[in-house]
């Protein structure tokens, strides 16, 4: 999400093998091979951007991170507090759970409710904008199993990845009850997963596996393909394009086209001490172990 109108005429451009972003009625059944990463012309150097240093957010070792819709940012700290900046970095709201845990995963782009999942407990917290308290629900009790990664839908619908039985699965958080469930052992064949991430965007649901690539599924959990980005564990949209951190730039590849460009982190940012960015339409969000690096394009 930075402001990249003057630049993307200059960016790069790959396209993926056409084995691994066909859709699956084009791709083997079982197993889904791994796909090919997509090709690279090393002469072509990533697009350097007229980055612009805000502010630090001075925030010791920051987790799990999202922004909504709005452009806010939620980020989960140390002792698993949540708290809420305003798109600039100025600090809004803080959500202190009343039990310890770790805050896996944060998705906050449904504005009027966030999801918080804490892995080691099992446990979907659920709050209002304000960051107030909605629910909380413990997993254990409603399905056999351990969950991964879990996100937010539009509908608040909550998709769940259930690593011990290698099963894709939406929860209505409401009603309390699985929906639906969408088995993965013909999909993913005999690799190794190693999921890391889930999200919805645009009725489709993307689940990050770092060993293989980026499985995309429908709204109702039907598989469509497979990305070939092995290696990532986050990945974040804006507009029609996917972006993803690696080697130093920022990429975003068209959902449509297939098209990939690529922005430099700013000059004199160590590409290996960035655990995470974020882009948002007018500022992007660089973490580090120190803090977040708020900057405006």
């Amino acid at each position: 999400m930075f402001l990249l109108c003057g630049i993307a005429a200059h960016a790069q451009v790959t396209v993926p093998s056409a084995a691994s972003a066909a859709p699956a009625s084009r791709q083997t059944v079982s197993p889904v091979q791994p796909a090919a990463v997509p090709p690279t012309d090393a002469s072509a150097a990533p697009t350097v951007a007229a980055w612009k240093l805000l502010r630090l957010i001075k925030l010791n070792n920051p987790g799990a991170a999202s922004l909504d819709r709005r452009g806010a940012l939620y980020v989960a700290d140390a002792d698993n507090n949540l708290r809420q900046y305003g798109p600039e970095g100025l600090p809004l709201n803080t959500y202190a759970p009343t039990q310890p845990g770790h805050a896996a995963q944060v998705e906050a782009w449904n504005v009027t409710t966030t999801l918080v999942f804490n892995d080691d407990r099992q446990q979907l917290v659920l709050l209002d904008r304000f960051l107030s308290l909605i629910s909380e629900v413990r997993l254990a009790d409603y399905l056999d199993g351990t969950v991964r990664v879990a996100t937010l839908a539009p509908d608040n619908f909550i998709w769940l990845l259930d690593e011990s039985n290698l099963v894709l699965r939406e929860f209505d958080p409401n009603t309390l009850r699985l929906v639906q469930n969408t088995p993965l052992d013909l999909i993913i064949g005999h690799s190794r997963p190693d999921f890391r991430f889930i999200r919805q965007y645009q009725n489709n649901t993307y689940l990050v596996d770092r060993s293989t690539g980026v499985y995309v599924f429908d709204n109702l959990g039907n598989y469509k393909k497979k990305l070939p980005f092995p290696g990532l564990n986050t990945i974040g949209f804006r507009g029609d394009e996917l972006y993803y951190l690696d080697a130093g730039a920022v990429h975003f590849f068209h959902l449509y086209n297939l098209t990939e460009r690529r922005v430099a982190l700013p000059a004199g940012v160590d590409p290996g001490a960035v655990r995470q960015v974020l882009v948002g339409e007018t500022y992007a969000y660089i973490f580090t172990v120190a803090g977040v690096a708020v900057y405006q394009m």
